[in-house]
């Protein structure tokens, strides 16, 4: 369904197009009852007729409609006018991880300020038992504010349940053979067809800030057959080769999330979030110091030397005999 402006889904008023993926084209618009501006993600006509993709759009809808989080895109709403289904969310300003990466690698600092909002917003996900499964540069937003929000569940694969908690999800097993997710940020069990737990979506985390670093992603060959066949095989370049200003620390937990036994990666966002907060106030201590070094360098005069030793007294006069 093509939208033109001033068009009615409902209550929402659609205002321009914001753009077009794999499932649906994305509107802004504005809630008439509210005064708000919303995104608005409606499914192409092929979507629609595609029951996979619909059965995913509906997943999305139910996957990220439950999580609440500052990390997490927030959903207000679904719909459905004339047939067609549509999912209203917040109207985020900025740019994606994969436009920002397209000039560049960024900063440690900041590829670690990054990665912790990621972190947190995959832990508070996998805690309701979502597992992304499609964690990549392009569903990671990075808003004029510098938030960072995921984006698109689409493929997230989850089955009901109702804990003490309230309603969660589990994951479900994906049928043997199948492989979901995107060449270049797969995990080794996804690539062999296995059931995938929260630990796949740390290894993309590990590829994705590898290569915020260096600017170079992990794992790609000329072949999507040879990149897979890397991610089962082959180490990445040392970072270290790329970018010497990565701090060792870092560099090891990059390595961990990207280990092929999915028992020697980090086993939680959240163990994974709490060693990057490490790393981040080591890092905010130690710059302010360097930088008070250098300033005092360029700004103070040098030290004066010593003054001498005071001379001694002469000898008092000889006592006349």
């Amino acid at each position: 369904m093509l939208l033109q402006e001033n068009a009615m889904l409902g209550p929402y008023r659609v205002t321009g197009r914001i753009g077009e993926g794999g499932m649906g084209a994305v509107y802004r618009a504005t809630d008439t009852r509210l005064g708000r501006n919303v995104a608005i993600k409606v499914l192409t006509a092929v979507t629609l007729s595609d029951k996979e993709r619909l059965q995913r759009f509906e997943q999305e809808a139910r996957a990220t409609g439950m999580l609440n989080h500052p990390n997490l895109l927030t959903i207000y709403d679904v719909g459905n006018t004339e047939g067609t289904p549509f999912l209203v969310s917040e109207l985020l300003e900025g740019e994606t991880l994969r436009d920002r990466l397209d000039r560049g690698a960024i900063p440690p600092r900041k590829a670690v300020d990054i990665a912790l909002q990621v972190a947190h917003g995959l832990a508070a996900a996998h805690e309701k038992g979502i597992v992304h499964r499609d964690l990549k540069p392009e569903n990671i937003y990075i808003t004029k504010e510098g938030r960072v929000k995921i984006l698109d569940f689409g493929i997230a694969k989850l089955s009901p349940t109702v804990g003490k908690d309230g309603p969660t999800f589990q994951m479900a097993a994906t049928e043997p053979g199948i492989v979901l997710g995107t060449v270049g940020y797969m995990s080794p069990e996804q690539v062999r067809g296995e059931l995938v737990d929260r630990r796949s979506d740390i290894f993309a985390f590990g590829a994705i800030l590898y290569e915020m670093l260096s600017g170079s992603r992990a794992f790609k060959r000329d072949s999507s057959i040879e990149t897979l066949s890397a991610i089962l095989k082959e180490e990445p370049q040392e970072l270290i080769e790329l970018n010497p200003n990565v701090p060792p620390p870092l560099e090891k937990l990059v390595r961990r999330c990207l280990e092929k036994d999915r028992d020697q990666r980090f086993q939680s966002a959240r163990d994974l979030a709490f060693n990057l907060e490490t790393l981040s106030t080591y890092s905010s201590r130690a710059c302010p110091t360097r930088r008070r070094k250098r300033h005092r360098r360029r700004h103070c005069p040098p030290p004066s030397p010593p003054p001498p030793p005071p001379r001694r007294p002469p000898p008092p006069p000889a006592r006349p005999p």
